[in-house]
């Protein structure tokens, strides 16, 4: 005698989400039909909609289940309170975001069908997500900056121009793997985006002038053995 599984209402609820998931991620919100989902998860459509009311509902229980908003913030908080300066602290952050990133990939799919698609979700998610963390690190970098650690700029926008720079590193090896960024370890990129974020490329009047006695040393040695030959 066989005996059939019946989920709870939990459990039909959490399969759906999971199914939902790994198809809107495949194949985005546009892309993807409640039929289909249905179909994967040998449910009846109508139970979709029992447990959420629209799409739009059970893409956004999506992006809630996987991106974790206020347990990310937490962990992003914490990490900025410990540090003991601001090198350290945004080290520690950029190492988090792109193991995070790594770690679950689909998140980050899921994050950009729904900002490139610009369905009703776009702006409600950016305003869940996105600012959440912008806000958060605008407000360390702003304090950062009353205490002389940083130089006074526009705190909103340099924590959009930090998480944009490793946000941009771990999207490379999600779109194109290793031969886009190399086989940098989280920590070694950590370290190099916050040291040219902070420090930047340029060098110093010293430094500037060393380096051309260094070139004109090398030319003149290039010109004596030419004149030797």
């Amino acid at each position: 005698m066989s005996v059939t599984h019946r989920f709870s209402s939990v459990d039909r609820r959490q399969q759906i989400l999971e199914i939902a998931t790994e198809m809107f991620a495949e194949k985005g919100f546009a892309g993807t039909t409640t039929r289909e989902i249905a179909a994967r998860a040998q449910v009846n459509e109508a139970l979709i909609f029992r447990h959420f009311p629209s799409k739009d509902d059970l893409y956004w229980a999506v992006l809630e289940h996987k991106i974790r908003s206020d347990e990310c913030q937490r962990q992003v908080q914490e990490l900025l309170q410990a540090a003991p300066d601001v090198r350290a602290a945004l080290t520690a952050v950029a190492e988090w975001m792109l193991r995070w990133r790594a770690e679950d990939p689909t998140a980050t799919r899921l994050s950009l069908f729904c900002a490139l698609q610009r369905h009703d979700l776009t702006q409600r998610f950016f305003e869940q997500f996105a600012a959440n963390y912008f806000e958060l690190l605008a407000d360390y970098l702003r304090h950062q900056m009353r205490q002389g650690a940083l130089r006074s700029v526009d705190p909103l926008m340099a924590a959009r121009s930090f998480v944009g720079a490793v946000a941009y590193q771990s999207l490379l090896r999600e779109l194109f793997g290793a031969v886009a960024v190399g086989n940098l370890d989280p920590v070694e990129v950590s370290h190099l985006v916050v040291s040219i974020w902070m420090d930047g490329l340029s060098v110093s009047d010293g430094e500037a002038a060393a380096g051309k006695k260094q070139l004109a040393e090398i030319k003149q040695r290039g010109n004596t053995a030419s004149q030797e030959n």
